[in-house]
């Protein structure tokens, strides 16, 4: 199972971007997809996570009104768009994938993942 995460960058408080994890048709259609981030120093934490049976998102609390995550499977591609970004939003943001429907938060109910992309905030 191959997750590849792309877009990540430097961008300035308030700013914005989309990162896009790309994989393959079997895993967008079978698996829920999630992304983490890891800031330097600190634990790797659920960022939004979509169900392949419903579509239904879920969110941290901290993204919520900035962040969605959206999915073509078309293109087997999982989107996560991030607007008015923030500085403590710097960290690597790696996409996931995990064979509960039920959108989990655990990052252990991730069976795969991808190589992480680094996202930097400027103040």
């Amino acid at each position: 199972v191959q997750l590849q995460a792309s877009g990540g960058g430097l961008v300035q408080a308030g700013g914005s971007l989309r990162l896009s994890c790309t994989t393959s048709e079997r895993v967008i259609s079978v698996y829920t997809m999630g992304w983490f981030r890891q800031a330097p120093g600190k634990e790797r934490e659920f960022v939004a996570g979509i169900s392949y049976r419903d579509g239904r998102t879920v969110y941290v609390d901290s993204v919520k009104g900035r962040f969605t995550i959206s999915r073509d499977k078309a293109k087997k591609e999982v989107y996560l768009t991030m607007n008015s970004l923030k500085p403590e939003d710097t960290a690597v943001y790696y996409c996931a994938a995990s064979p509960y429907h039920k959108t989990p938060t655990r990052v252990h109910a991730y069976d795969y993942w991808g190589q992480g992309t680094l996202v930097t905030v400027s103040s």
